[in-house]
């Protein structure tokens, strides 16, 4: 049988949208579209939902990464039809570096029942704006969320420290000392009252807002040890806020209260969220697939296992016009969204009808490092679900970007239950970087034996 009789037609040919690749940006721009009442073909090579923000079993995602880590491919489309010119696709690896190691001779039981997440570690404040987005769409219907249990500040000697989520938990944390929790108490007072309805002596001057956010830390009194924990567990900053002469991305103190507010916002929004920080039961993978199954609902139609092969073009001035599937079968639309692990090609002219939703991909510098471990134990003994910040040079003298860590148990539907997944991530300028900020992170957290070979 012919290899193309195994794709069935696609009906209608023609759609006000197209979106290749299911992964979250793109489902949201194909739920919203077919929300407004555009006809939209979604199509995905893959055989599941999501693309790179999927939840996978692990056997899958092992699979998954090996294939993303080849060299970039280019479908070759010779045939031309009378009015179309087909431009091949070339589809680019995201992941520079793939390494998979195992520390133990035994083998992982029920691998099927994990669900493994692709991007991330992600979690959601309760006032996030994605929260937001899904309460509006009401694709909170297709999804659950649990709550994380608890936040920690890592050190190079495996101590983690607890990050308070509230007043009543500054005042029950004994790692703090009397002076520090005023300090913390007066400086959250501070918050409340610059984003609250107080008189005009609660509000912080614009001078202080435009300043770097660790001067204006330094000016209310905070010690170094409450500073650390308000970059770096909450405002969630990347690079050495203290070194403001080698740091990337300074955060400025109208931008740092901001972030603060938002979280002090998500404490206590739902009564089933004991915390601040909520993550989705089943994996990262949910959140795409809620947007489709909400566009399906808006009559969005789906087809996975779908390579495209080649874009069309107008032979005359050179613009997009459709697509060409594997099967042979073109389709058309006036406007085309194309995931990041596919090319534009630059033999068509800009504004042509195309858009890829990251577009700052092909110019980004900096690279993303992630881990995801398996172990059969908690690295903190009195929590199932948490989250570990290691802030810069914490590790090592040379560390210049915090790492993150997420750990997930059975009770989200991630693993089995017994088993915990950890994952890892750190900004970094190159491959070697990255690996190496894991790698201190992993042995710290885990105390497993990492050669610099592994």
């Amino acid at each position: 049988m012919d290899e193309t009789t195994s794709y069935p037609p696609i009906e209608p040919s023609n759609f006000d949208l197209i979106v290749i690749g299911t992964g979250l940006p793109e489902s949201i721009i194909a739920s919203a579209a077919s929300a407004a009442g555009k006809t939209v073909l979604h199509l995905d090579p893959n055989p599941f939902y999501g693309t790179h923000y999927s939840s996978l079993p692990l056997i899958d995602l092992i699979t998954f990464l090996q294939s993303q880590s080849q060299s970039e491919s280019q479908f070759q489309a010779t045939q031309t039809s009378d009015d179309y010119a087909s431009v091949p696709i070339v589809d680019r690896p995201l992941y520079s570096a793939v390494e998979i190691n195992s520390y133990s001779s035994e083998p992982i039981d029920n691998s099927r029942k994990f669900n493994l997440d692709l991007a991330g570690p992600r979690v959601f404040l309760c006032s996030d704006s994605m929260i937001d987005l899904i309460l509006k769409t009401g694709i909170n219907q297709y999804m659950e969320f649990k709550s994380v249990d608890a936040s920690f500040m890592g050190d190079a000697e495996g101590k983690l420290k607890n990050v308070p989520d509230s007043r009543s938990a500054i005042f029950k944390d004994r790692g703090f000392s009397l002076t520090e929790k005023n300090q913390l108490m007066k400086f959250f007072k501070l918050v409340q009252g610059h984003f609250g309805n107080e008189n005009e002596g609660d509000k912080i001057s614009e001078q202080d807002l435009e300043s770097p956010f660790t001067k204006f830390l330094t000016k209310m009194g905070l010690s170094q040890k409450l500073k650390s924990i308000i970059f770096y567990a909450i405002v969630l900053a990347n690079s050495d806020q203290e070194n403001l002469e080698e740091c990337k991305d300074i955060i400025t103190t109208k931008s740092g209260m901001s972030r603060l507010a938002i979280y002090h916002s998500s404490i206590g929004r739902f009564p089933n969220a004991n915390g601040a920080i909520i993550y989705p039961i089943y994996g990262q993978g949910e959140l795409p697939q809620a947007f489709c199954r909400r566009a399906a609902v808006k009559g969005c139609i789906y087809v996975l296992r779908m390579p495209i092969v080649a874009l069309l073009k107008d032979k005359d001035d050179g613009t997009y016009k459709g697509v060409k599937l594997v099967s042979g079968q073109e389709l058309f639309s006036p406007k085309l969204i194309l995931a990041p692990s596919f090319t534009i090609p630059s033999t068509l002219p800009p504004a042509a009808g195309l858009a890829n939703s990251h577009d700052a991909f092909s110019v980004a510098k900096e690279k993303v490092a992630r881990g995801i471990c398996i172990a059969k134990t908690s690295i903190n003994s009195e929590v199932a679900n948490c989250l570990v910040f290691f802030p810069p040079r914490s590790l090592y003298p040379e560390q210049i970007t915090s790492v993150r860590v997420l750990q997930l148990s059975g009770n989200v539907a991630v693993c089995p239950s017994g088993m915990f997944v950890t994952y890892l991530s750190a900004i970094c300028d190159n491959a070697e970087e990255g690996r190496k900020l894991l790698s201190v992170a992993i042995k710290v957290l885990f105390s497993v034996p990492i050669s610099g070979n592994s």
